[in-house]
């Protein structure tokens, strides 16, 4: 792509190019989903409730937060969808949509007559994705929920933070974000499976579960061997030598996950006795304090990019503690460009996270923001362009 093409341009020359996407989401697990199919091409039609002063968790529309998750809509639909004439309005765009996605709890969505078996009744080749708190059936399904009850009641909290000291929830909306990309990977599953079949599907994940999926080796651990994990620190749940430690003017990651990573961790700590005295994974298991405070002790007596630069060239995975800052003014950061660059009709020119998503011979530019100031025009509500982007909606 040049610098010369447009929005439109851009948009026709990505994988998901000529996709029509109604988004209802709020909040941040269904509109991560979105943003992902969003951010690779797909023409996506938000609609949200005639409330002119709109505001959730992801802050007012001028946020950054808000701007980020919203990006690259090609427009944003105000549509009271209590009424008879928004409802109507709706089924008439999910005539010729190929993706739905909601987040409403269970029973909303039902109650509005805009459910799977609503809108699947008018478009047999529709694909319907929700998330929910806690799934769409159960006892539970009626509940609201928010990433950190899914953090809680997935396990996530219990293994966070150092021993003893309680429950820790992540410092990020690992639930939230986590659930959105497993839907966006079910929808484009989906999608494959109508190339074949000519129809559609309901898709649908749940905070709860997604945040189970995260737990991988110690849900297995549980399932397989009975036994129950418990917090760690910053240690690794089973590698002893794997953690973070004290340096001088700060702190290192360092990971050595194997014998020979830890034989060579010993050599570059200038302690090549510890790889006879802690020669075993049982014998460091067993040691796992002596062995953290010994590195500890190594540690300390250099700064951070002394033990980085050394440990990389011995091969072992090794890395700094960044700080937001320090993250986007990383050199390999900045070459694989996370930082995208985008005019703000506000802002100016500003950056929004890019999408880790990378595919040959595409760019990934942020096309337009998020739409700011909207309100309905008349009872079955109007459509509005989105912020940076220019053109008549169809």
């Amino acid at each position: 792509m040049t610098g010369t093409q447009g929005p439109a341009e851009q948009g026709a020359r990505l994988p998901l190019s000529g996709l029509t996407v109604l988004d209802v989401t709020l909040a941040r697990a269904g509109p991560t989903c979105v943003r992902h199919l969003a951010d690779w091409g797909a023409d996506v039609i938000r609609i949200l409730p005639p409330d002119p002063a709109h505001k959730d968790v992801t802050g007012p529309r001028r946020g950054s937060d808000y701007q980020n998750l919203h990006r690259n809509k090609r427009a944003t639909i105000v549509i009271d969808l209590k009424t008879a004439a928004g409802h109507a309005q709706l089924v008439e765009l999910a005539r010729t949509a190929d993706v739905f996605v909601e987040n409403m709890r269970v029973d909303v969505k039902h109650r509005l007559k805009i459910g799977w078996e609503d809108l699947r009744a008018v478009n047999p080749r529709l694909v319907y994705g929700s998330i929910s708190g806690f799934g769409q059936t159960g006892p539970y399904a009626s509940r609201a929920g928010v990433d950190q009850i899914a953090q809680g009641m997935g396990g996530l909290m219990a293994v966070t933070g150092e021993p003893g000291r309680g429950p820790v929830r992540a410092g990020i909306a690992v639930s939230d974000v986590t659930a959105g990309t497993l839907l966006a990977l079910a929808i484009m599953m989906a999608l494959y499976e109508r190339e074949r079949t000519g129809v559609g599907r309901w898709v649908h994940t749940s905070l709860l579960e997604s945040q189970i999926f995260l737990m991988d080796f110690q849900a297995a651990r549980y399932l397989m061997d009975g036994e129950v994990p418990g917090q760690t620190g910053n240690g690794h749940p089973t590698l002893v030598g794997m953690g973070t430690f004290p340096t001088r003017d700060g702190h290192v990651n360092l990971a050595p996950g194997s014998s020979k990573h830890w034989k060579l961790l010993c050599e570059v700590l200038e302690q090549p006795e510890w790889a006879t005295r802690w020669g075993s994974a049982s014998e460091r298991n067993r040691d796992r304090e002596a062995i953290d405070a010994a590195i500890s002790e190594q540690t300390r007596k250099q700064p951070t990019a002394h033990w980085v630069e050394r440990c990389d060239r011995a091969g072992i995975p090794c890395g700094p503690i960044y700080r937001m800052d320090e993250v986007f003014a990383d050199p390999q950061v900045q070459h694989l460009g996370m930082a995208a660059p985008v005019e703000h009709p506000e802002r100016g020119a500003t950056r929004m996270v890019a999408s880790p998503l990378n595919f040959d011979g595409c760019e990934r530019p942020i096309r337009s923001t998020a739409a700011v100031d909207l309100s309905p025009e008349g009872p079955t509500g109007s459509m509005h362009p989105s912020a940076s982007r220019t053109g008549a909606v169809r």
